[in-house]
C-alpha cells in the first residue's frame, strides 16, 4: 500500500531504484549521453594522421576564428544588451513604451535569416551600396560585409535580446532605494550605475551573454553563407563534401569542449545569481525624464537598433516575396516543405515535453542523486550544437546499421541500407527549454512544489502515481506546458545544421530550403520559407513580452 511521508512526499512500497520513474528518467539521460558519449569515445582513439592533416590545414584558423566570433558575440550582445536596457528602465524618453518591447523582436530572427537578409541589402551589388554609387560616385564602397565583422554583426543583432532582456529584469529588481544610496553619497547617476547597480546585475548579463555565445557556436548557416570558416561549417564540409567520418568526429569533439565552458559559465552565472538579485530593494526604479537632443537621441538609439535587427531585414524579405510570387518563382514544394516543418516541429516538441514531464515528477517522487543527475544532464542538451549531436546521432545509428545488416546478411535476406537516418537530435536541445523553470514566468513545466498535500489526497482516493501526474500536475501545468511546446516548436523550426546531417533523404524543411537556396544567391526564392520561419519564431517572442508586461504591472 502507498504511503505517504511527514515532508508530503508520496513513496510506495516499492524500492525507488527500481520505481518506472526512476527507470525512465535515467533512461531519458543516457538517450541524450548517447551523442555526446559518441563524439567523445573518438579522444580515446585519435587518427594521429587526421590531427596532424587537421593542424597543417585548418586546426588553428578554427579554432581562432570559433574563438573570436564567440568573444566578439559575448562583448557585443553584452554592451548593446546592457545599454538598451539601461535605457529603457532608468530614463523616460518618446516611444519608450513601445520601443521597450518592441526591442525583443529580433528573438523572431534567426541569424542566417538576416544573414542573406543584409547580404542582399548591403553586398557590392546590392541596392544600398548601388544607390550610394551613384549619389557619390564610382570610388565609393561600404566594408566589407562578408568578414568577421559582417558575422559577428549580424549575430549581435539577433541575440542581444537574451542581455536586454535578463538585464531589464534585473535592473527592475534592484528598485530605486539602491541608486538613490549611491546618490546620496555624492555620486552622479552615470556613477552610480557602472559602480552599484551594474555590478549586481552581472549575474543575470553573463548569463545572457553565456546564452547568446552558444547560439553563435550553434550557428551554421550564417558563417556558411558569410564564408567565415568555424567548427560548425568545417563539421559540415568534411562530412558531406569530404565523406571523412573520422575527421569530422574529431572536429566535433573539439566543438564539444568550446559548449562545455559555455555551460560552465552560464551555470556558474545563475548560481551567483541568487545572491545578488534578492527581493527589490525599495521602491520601484523612477526613470529620469529626458529633455532635448538626449531624448530624441535615446529615441533614434532604440530605434536603429531596433530597424537594423528586424524592420529592414524583414521588409527586405517582404519585397523579395512578393516579386516571386509575381514572378511565379516561388517553389511548387512550398506545401510539402510547410508540412514537413510542422510534422518535424510538433513530433519533436511533444517528445521533449513529454521528457521533460517524467524527468520532473521522477525528481519529485524519488528526489535521489541519480534522478537529479539525470535530470540536470538531460537539460545541458540545449547548450550542445546541433552539429555535434547530429555526429553523435550518426556514429551509433551507423554501426547499429552495419550490424543490422550483417545480421540479415547471416540469414541469408540481403538488404540495403537497414535503418534510415532520422533527425534525432530535436527531444534532445529540447528539454533544456521544456524542463522546469525556476521563475513563475519562465514557464516551465515542473510538477507543482508547493502542494504535496494533493498528491498524498489523490492516492488516498486510489489513483496511482501516473494519475496523480495525468489527473492534479497536469492540469495545473498546463500553461507551462503550452509555453514549453511552442519554444521547442519555433527552435525546431528554425533549426538547419542537425537538419541538414539528420533529414532523411529527400527530406527537406522551410530551413534547408532556405539554405539551398541562398547557397546559390536565390534570395527571392529563399524570401518566403525565411518569412514563414519569422512568422513561427514571433511566437515566443509574444510570450516574452506578455510575461515582460506582467512583470511590469506587478512592480
Amino acid at each position: 500500500m502507498p504511503q505517504a511521508s511527514d515532508a508530503g512526499r508520496v513513496f510506495t512500497a516499492r524500492p525507488a531504484s527500481v520505481s518506472p520513474w526512476v527507470v525512465a528518467a535515467v533512461g531519458i539521460a543516457a538517450l541524450v549521453a548517447v551523442p555526446v558519449a559518441a563524439v567523445l569515445s573518438s579522444l580515446t582513439s585519435p587518427a594521429v594522421e587526421i590531427w596532424v592533416h587537421l593542424w597543417r590545414t585548418q586546426l588553428v584558423e578554427l579554432t581562432w576564428n570559433t574563438a573570436r566570433l564567440l568573444a566578439g558575440v559575448g562583448a557585443g550582445t553584452l554592451v548593446l544588451g546592457t545599454a538598451l536596457a539601461w535605457l529603457v528602465v532608468h530614463h523616460r524618453f518618446p516611444g519608450r513604451a513601445a520601443l521597450e518591447w518592441a526591442l525583443v523582436l529580433p528573438l523572431a530572427m534567426p541569424a542566417y535569416v538576416i544573414g542573406f537578409a543584409s547580404l542582399g541589402l548591403f553586398d557590392f551589388a546590392g541596392p544600398v551600396q548601388t544607390a550610394l554609387r551613384r549619389a557619390f560616385g564610382e570610388s565609393l564602397r561600404l566594408p566589407e560585409i562578408r568578414s568577421y565583422g559582417g558575422v559577428t554583426l549580424m549575430m549581435v543583432l539577433v541575440y542581444y535580446p537574451y542581455v536586454y532582456l535578463l538585464a531589464r529584469a534585473a535592473f527592475r529588481a534592484q528598485g530605486g532605494a539602491t541608486l538613490e544610496t549611491a546618490r546620496s553619497l555624492g555620486r552622479s547617476r552615470l556613477v552610480a550605475f557602472l559602480r552599484v547597480t551594474l555590478p549586481l546585475a552581472r549575474p543575470s548579463l553573463v548569463a545572457g551573454a553565456a546564452l547568446a555565445m552558444m547560439e553563435a557556436l550553434a550557428d551554421f548557416g550564417t558563417v556558411a553563407t558569410f564564408g567565415y570558416r568555424t567548427y560548425t561549417e568545417a563539421i559540415y564540409r568534411v562530412w558531406y563534401g569530404m565523406f571523412e567520418r573520422i575527421a569530422a568526429t574529431q572536429l566535433a569533439s573539439v566543438l564539444l569542449l568550446f559548449a562545455f565552458a559555455l555551460i560552465l559559465l552560464e551555470r556558474s552565472s545563475r548560481g551567483r545569481q541568487r545572491f545578488t538579485q534578492g527581493m527589490r530593494r525599495g521602491p520601484a526604479t523612477m526613470p529620469l525624464p529626458l529633455t532635448g537632443w538626449r531624448a530624441w537621441a535615446a529615441t533614434a538609439a532604440c530605434a536603429a537598433v531596433l530597424t537594423l535587427a528586424f524592420l529592414l531585414p524583414v521588409g527586405q524579405l517582404a519585397w523579395w516575396g512578393i516579386e516571386a510570387v509575381r514572378e511565379g518563382r516561388v517553389s511548387r514544394d512550398f506545401p510539402v516543405l510547410l508540412a514537413n516543418t510542422l510534422s518535424l516541429a510538433a513530433l519533436a516538441a511533444a517528445a521533449a515535453c513529454v521528457f521533460a514531464v517524467v524527468l520532473a515528477y521522477a525528481g519529485r517522487l524519488h528526489p535521489t542523486r541519480a534522478v537529479q543527475v539525470a535530470g540536470q544532464f538531460a537539460s545541458m542538451g540545449y547548450a550542445l550544437p546541433g552539429s555535434v549531436i547530429a555526429v553523435g546521432v550518426l556514429l551509433p545509428l551507423a554501426w547499429l546499421d552495419h550490424g543490422a545488416g550483417a545480421l540479415l546478411e547471416r540469414a541469408a535476406r540481403p538488404t540495403g541500407r537497414a535503418l534510415p537516418h532520422r533527425v534525432g537530435d530535436r527531444p534532445r536541445r529540447g528539454l533544456r527549454r521544456a524542463l522546469p523553470g525556476r521563475e513563475p514566468a519562465d514557464g516551465g513545466c515542473e510538477p507543482h512544489p508547493d502542494l504535496p498535500i494533493l498528491d498524498d489526497a489523490a492516492r488516498s482516493l486510489g489513483a496511482g502515481a501516473g494519475g496523480v501526474l495525468r489527473r492534479v500536475h497536469v492540469p495545473m501545468i498546463r500553461g507551462g506546458l503550452a509555453t514549453a511546446l511552442i519554444l521547442v516548436f519555433v527552435e525546431t523550426m528554425k533549426e538547419m545544421p542537425a537538419t541538414l546531417l539528420l533529414r532523411p533523404f529527400g527530406f527537406n524543411t522551410l530551413s534547408v530550403e532556405v539554405w539551398e537556396r541562398t547557397s546559390e544567391a536565390l534570395w527571392h526564392e529563399a524570401a518566403i520559407p525565411a518569412l514563414a520561419i519569422v512568422g513561427a519564431g514571433l511566437l515566443p517572442v509574444i510570450l516574452a513580452i506578455r510575461w515582460s508586461t506582467r512583470d511590469t504591472r506587478g512592480r
